[in-house]
């Protein structure tokens, strides 16, 4: 992961002064913007507007660092996360036009959430 990536995903919440994984990183900014959107979304617009602001952050620094060249990631995954990043962008969009909730952003961060947790890592060699 990249500098750059790891002070997008580290703005989502308070320092802690623990020293993460990557992955336990990018699974706690996941928890923090999916939590936000779900308390947002029968709330007022500008604690949904906020909440997709900062999914999008989220998602703009995750297909940044998949679009780069230093990234280790298999080319087809790097292309699927920077696909999911666009609709996010796009989804995010209409969500904040109240052409709809914000249940598929939920659904997209639930699912990375899934394939980040501890039981879908890869075992160590």
């Amino acid at each position: 992961m990249t500098q750059e990536r790891d002070r997008a995903i580290g703005g989502y919440g308070a320092g802690t002064g623990i020293a993460r994984a990557p992955r336990d990183a990018e699974r706690a900014a996941f928890a923090r913007v999916t939590r936000a959107l779900t308390a947002a979304a029968e709330g007022p617009v500008p604690a949904l507007a906020a909440a997709v602001h900062d999914n999008r952050r989220l998602w703009t620094a995750l297909a940044t660092d998949a679009a780069g060249a230093a990234n280790g990631l298999p080319a087809d995954l790097r292309s699927r996360i920077v696909w999911l990043a666009a609709f996010v962008q796009r989804e995010g969009a209409a969500v904040l036009r109240r052409e709809r909730g914000p249940e598929g952003l939920i659904t997209v961060n639930r699912a990375v959430l899934e394939g980040l947790s501890p039981a879908a890592a890869p075992a160590a060699a």
